[in-house]
């Protein structure tokens, strides 16, 4: 596989970033979206994230942006401002080419850098591949909800999971 490159996204990358949204929106269960927001969207969220330093970042092969990922605070409410939710997206045509096994751990360090101390991935129908990438980097399993979803006329599980981002681990396993 050629170099995959990591960098922070940047305005112009919202036009992939859109298409690779809209990909799994149209085919995917990782997202329960049902209508994919365009490019100006992503400009918006690209522009809010550098506005609240929160890491987004792309993953480049051959110059052209193939995956996406952020972490943005899990909820508002100030209990909550050291843990972060993580999104990540690989473009249709790049997955299975181990870009997500970089993508994630740099994603992890950003989030780290930005003062995140946990990270928790919301996996839309339990995605098995994307269930087995977090595991990879260090995520555990932390619950499931059953039937919250539904698309393409299944019912749909959300899988929980967790990473420790300070290093400590937990005590009470």
């Amino acid at each position: 596989m050629p170099e995959v490159a990591i960098r922070p996204a940047r305005r112009h990358d919202a036009q992939a970033i859109a298409a690779i949204y809209a990909w799994h929106v149209a085919n995917g269960t990782a997202t329960f979206d049902t209508a994919a927001p365009d490019a100006a969207f992503w400009q918006e969220k690209l522009a809010d994230f550098a506005a609240r330093g929160l890491p987004f970042l792309v993953a480049e092969l051959e110059g052209r942006v193939v995956a996406y990922a952020y972490a943005a605070r899990f909820r508002d409410r100030a209990a909550y401002a050291h843990t972060c939710e993580d999104s990540i997206y690989v473009s249709h045509e790049a997955r299975g080419e181990g870009i997500g096994s970089v993508l994630l751990p740099a994603l992890i360090d950003a989030a780290r850098v930005s003062g995140f101390q946990q990270m928790l991935a919301v996996v839309g129908g339990g995605e098995p591949a994307s269930v087995a990438l977090h595991t990879k980097c260090g995520f555990v399993h932390a619950g499931r909800m059953r039937n919250v979803g539904k698309k393409f006329g299944r019912l749909l599980d959300t899988v929980y999971m967790q990473c420790d981002l300070t290093g400590e681990g937990w005590d009470n396993e």
